[in-house]
């Protein structure tokens, strides 16, 4: 069976040594699991995304708008920092993969959004994503667990290639073992994670009662090699506030 943790313990679960790239991936709950490591590890740290995210989620660090490097290292001797190349409208853009493989150069923890999901809590990825860096060496694939059950074509971003790689019909139900199959598979969650980087599935909004469908879903990725971790949430508000 996964861990089966609180989302402050995230880092921890990840255990992390003193420098680490972190990229993101999947469905709901990247933002709230990236300021969750954000609050959480020592040293320099720099939260961004590759893709986009929204303007308002910058977890209360102070905000970096198209830094040099030298802006980017004297701001975040301070404190943790969010690095975004600019905000549009209601949409704050992210930098460039190899900006960030130039950034965690300089940093103790580079931690990266690398996958849009439009707010569903699942989904597969096009052929141009995800779009995660070069050198991050821990990708963690996310699924909100109430993808689980639901139609596919209702619940999940990119319904076509989540039933494809599933091997179901888009208007059929996400099954436990169809969600393991598109985590696991290497041109679904596992996409582009970079050579000899470690692979984890964070399975966000676990209420008490989808426990077990949270450890069938872990015992599916053991058999695959893959390690699951467990987000709970005490509560429905806590829950509903993972983005």
């Amino acid at each position: 069976m996964g861990a089966l943790i609180d989302v402050d313990e995230f880092a921890e679960s990840l255990a992390l040594h003193d420098r680490s790239h972190v990229a993101l991936v999947g469905g709901g709950g990247k933002s709230t699991l990236l300021h969750s490591l954000g609050r959480s590890l020592p040293g320099t740290v720099v939260l961004s995304t590759t893709v986009k995210m929204g303007a308002d989620q910058h977890g209360g660090h102070p905000v970096l708008l198209d830094p040099t490097d030298e802006e980017v290292v004297a701001a975040v001797m301070r404190e943790p920092i969010v690095v975004w190349s600019r905000i549009d409208g209601q949409k704050a853009v992210g930098i460039d993969p190899i900006r960030c493989d130039r950034l965690a150069v300089s940093v103790d923890h580079l931690l990266v959004e690398a996958d849009g999901a439009r707010r569903q809590p699942f989904k597969a990825p096009a052929s141009y994503e995800p779009a995660v860096p070069s050198t991050a060496n821990v990708v963690a694939g996310v699924i909100g667990i109430e993808a689980i059950g639901k139609v596919i074509a209702d619940r999940c971003h990119r319904p076509m290639r989540v039933a494809a790689l599933a091997g179901v019909s888009p208007y059929e139900r996400l099954t436990v073992a169809g969600a393991a199959t598109v985590l696991a598979h290497e041109r679904g969650q596992r996409a582009s994670v970079p050579r000899g980087a470690r692979y984890v599935v964070a399975a966000t909004k676990i209420s008490p009662a989808e426990i077990d469908l949270f450890t069938e879903l872990a015992e599916r990725l053991e058999l695959a090699g893959i390690e699951a971790i467990g987000i709970r949430y005490a509560d429905a508000s806590a829950s509903s506030a993972l983005l």
